[in-house]
């Protein structure tokens, strides 16, 4: 773990530091913005599951909160399609269907803290596992949750931090969050910004 902090603490003295300090204000900024925008950035990470981060943003700024949500299933299909989204149909599936939860900002603020809101979000929005549930939550300002996507379970797997896993229950998913913690806590970084850190050495960007 060692190595991997030394790389994190010279990441946050350089450029990528500023740039992450600044997304977690855009966070904070959406954090206490409207329900449209929170409604947006849910079928944002609805978009991002087993797709990218950055489809996710194409689809996003192309179609914004009218689009997601007034746009009928077929005519969602059809532009998600046109905008190069590989499964178009499931995804405009799951966004016209996470419409009954289109008051999502006081659904998740009427919980006591993120981890019984993520456990809703699981339960009752269709296409949002562990992981998802997790973006969302971090992209609307909640920052002590872990985001355990591809390129974060491969850094710590790499460091042998963990054994990299078969599959990720709810249970697995819970014991490697924990072992985040113990690097957020040695970084002095909450685990959304920790995020964004591991995010950006394998990516070389700072998205959301």
């Amino acid at each position: 773990m060692q190595s991997l902090i030394k790389n994190i603490e010279l990441l946050k003295k350089s450029s990528v530091g500023s740039i992450v300090k600044q997304r977690v204000k855009d966070f904070e900024q959406v954090f206490i913005s409207n329900n449209e925008c929170w409604f947006s950035e849910l079928c944002f990470c609805l978009l991002t599951a087993n797709s990218s981060a950055i489809m996710g943003l194409k689809v996003q700024d192309a179609l914004g909160f009218d689009g997601f949500s007034k746009l009928s299933q077929d005519e969602l299909t059809k532009r998600l399609q046109e905008l190069g989204h590989r499964f178009y149909n499931v995804r405009a599936g799951f966004i016209t269907a996470a419409r009954k939860n289109i008051d999502i900002k006081q659904r998740i603020q009427s919980f006591n803290d993120e981890r019984e809101a993520r456990d809703w979000l699981v339960e009752n929005i269709k296409g949002l596992g562990m992981k998802e549930s997790s973006h969302f939550l971090r992209n609307v300002g909640y920052n002590n949750i872990a985001i355990l996507d591809k390129h974060i379970i491969n850094v710590l797997s790499e460091h042998n931090i963990i054994e990299r896993p078969k599959n990720l229950n709810k249970q697995r998913y819970l014991d490697i969050e924990k072992r985040l913690e113990e690097l957020a806590k040695a970084t002095s970084l909450s685990l959304g910004e920790l995020d964004l850190y591991l995010w950006y050495m394998k990516t070389g960007k700072v998205l959301k």
